[in-house]
């Protein structure tokens, strides 16, 4: 996507896309799986799906107000049962403990509309970078989530993560732990930052720990001027791009296989042989 600050704009895209998904076919989402003659899909939006390239101080103003707040998750909930997908919207703007900070949190809704459950970013990007934004400050106004989350799916366990947590390996081992087989990475990356490090963390998370990784980006040039990177991709638990967009607005597929899941762990069993333990943070 190459969201804008405009929560029915961006809805509208985000159907126009679903329709799309709809007439591909049959691998047509972001994951799938057959199971009793049925197919399962995950659709991942990018971070900031539904409000981006305005200011922060927006973005907690749509967080602490309920009216906003529910045509947010009303609108992602309808278009999840209308097209009859697991719809994870990348990240959200929703009300911290705090009137002065909000929680960015993915969102997992259910064919039926119902919210499966969420995660808010533990890692904020607090960085220099050498691009028109210079200086990021998302602690400013966003408070750091507290615990991982790992939902159990019919056909997958599925650990969720966001954009600048994919520089920090624990979590995704303790996801890993937690039994995840995908992990989703929805990202607003710099367009610096991304191409030095985007395509090299994704595939160093899918391989040490043995999972699907799906990852959904930004891109383009937004209104605040701020660039994302995009190249949004599906890599495979042995670590191959299964399918990338690199640039513009549009979709990617691929299958998600168990069987190549299970033979991937049996073939090196770096879990067994791991000898660090790790302290989970939530292991529901």
């Amino acid at each position: 996507m190459c969201a804008i600050p405009d929560i029915d704009a961006n809805l509208a895209q985000i159907a126009e896309q679903l329709t799309v998904l709809t007439n591909k076919g049959d691998s047509h989402a972001a994951a799938s799986v057959t199971s009793n003659a049925e197919v399962s899909h995950i659709v991942l939006l990018p971070e900031c799906c539904l409000y981006f390239g305005g200011k922060e101080q927006d973005q907690l103003l749509l967080a602490h107000n309920a009216e906003q707040q529910a045509k947010i998750f009303q609108g992602l909930a309808a278009l999840a049962e209308r097209y009859q997908v697991y719809l994870l919207a990348g990240s959200l703007p929703t009300p911290a403990n705090t009137i002065d900070k909000f929680y960015n949190t993915s969102c997992l809704f259910s064919p039926q509309g119902k919210l499966l459950g969420d995660y808010q970013k533990l890692h904020l990007f607090d960085v220099s970078v050498a691009d028109n934004e210079k200086n990021y400050q998302e602690s400013r106004y966003t408070a750091a989530g507290e615990q991982t989350s790992c939902i159990a799916l019919p056909f997958a366990q599925l650990g969720l993560s966001i954009c600048y947590d994919v520089r920090f390996p624990e979590l995704y081992r303790q996801l890993a732990d937690q039994g995840a087989d995908i992990i989703t990475v929805p990202a607003a990356f710099t367009r610096v930052t991304g191409k030095a490090h985007w395509q090299t963390l994704l595939q160093a998370r899918a391989i040490e720990n043995q999972v699907y990784i799906i990852a959904a980006g930004q891109e383009g040039v937004h209104a605040n001027g701020r660039e994302t990177w995009g190249h949004s991709m599906i890599i495979s638990p042995w670590g191959e791009i299964l399918a990338e967009q690199e640039a513009g607005i549009g979709v990617i597929s691929a299958d998600f296989d168990p069987d190549l899941l299970a033979q991937v762990r049996n073939s090196i069993p770096v879990r067994q042989h791991n000898r660090f333990k790790t302290e989970l943070i939530h292991d529901e």
